[in-house]
């Protein structure tokens, strides 16, 4: 199934209770979703396109290496990725739990709207949620972000690959990712089902 829009962003006119914040942006039927923070810690304050600061450049940089992105900058132009937050409000601060926990319904809708193949949480608050909600691999997988930077995490459910918070990168996290994401993409990665078997005819009907 695809979702028909060209809107890069906020394609799907979330509105959370909020006077400032930074929807998602990206191609609606990604295969790829990179998940950040909120807009203080990775960027679009002044853009409304998230991962648009320095350390979210930076990102920005190394997934165009990884071919996610076709060019960067304050627009980038997405190559079947989608960027979205856990938290898009901004202006008021550090968000307590429960603010994070009223805004997760906006998400949780995005992302499955979206329904990428693979999630890329951006560094350990996503990435915690990102295995405690999409995965049954949480109680299996410690939350040690260089050692997961790059590396895939397999279960029922999505496909993971967490990334190292921008910020806390050295020299080695861009060619991690890169190469990372690169064995990833040359295998079949995609997560379908066929529904066609359950209607008439052998046409195959797939979903994420």
């Amino acid at each position: 199934m695809k979702n028909v829009t060209d809107r890069t962003s906020n394609p799907f006119d979330m509105r959370p209770p909020c006077d400032h914040f930074v929807p998602g942006y990206g191609d609606a039927n990604a295969d790829f979703h990179v998940v950040g923070d909120r807009p203080e810690q990775h960027g679009g304050l002044d853009t409304g396109v998230p991962f648009t600061n320095g350390a979210g450049r930076r990102l920005q940089k190394t997934l165009a290496e990884a071919g996610l992105l076709e060019s960067v900058g304050e627009q980038p132009i997405p190559q079947q990725t989608f960027l979205s937050y856990l938290y898009m409000c901004a202006g008021d601060g550090e968000p307590s739990q429960s603010s994070y926990d009223d805004l997760e319904r906006f998400f949780d809708a995005e992302l499955r709207a979206i329904a990428a193949h693979v999630l890329l949480p951006v560094g350990e608050r996503a990435t915690r949620h990102v295995l405690e909600t999409y995965t049954a691999q949480a109680r299996k997988t410690p939350i040690e972000m260089d050692a997961l930077h790059g590396t895939e995490v397999r279960g029922s459910g999505f496909l993971v690959v967490p990334i190292e918070e921008p910020a806390a990168w050295n020299e080695t996290h861009p060619d991690r990712l890169v190469d990372g994401l690169a064995a990833l993409t040359s295998t079949d990665y995609r997560r379908e089902a066929d529904l066609g078997r359950f209607g008439a005819g052998n046409d195959p009907y797939l979903v994420r």
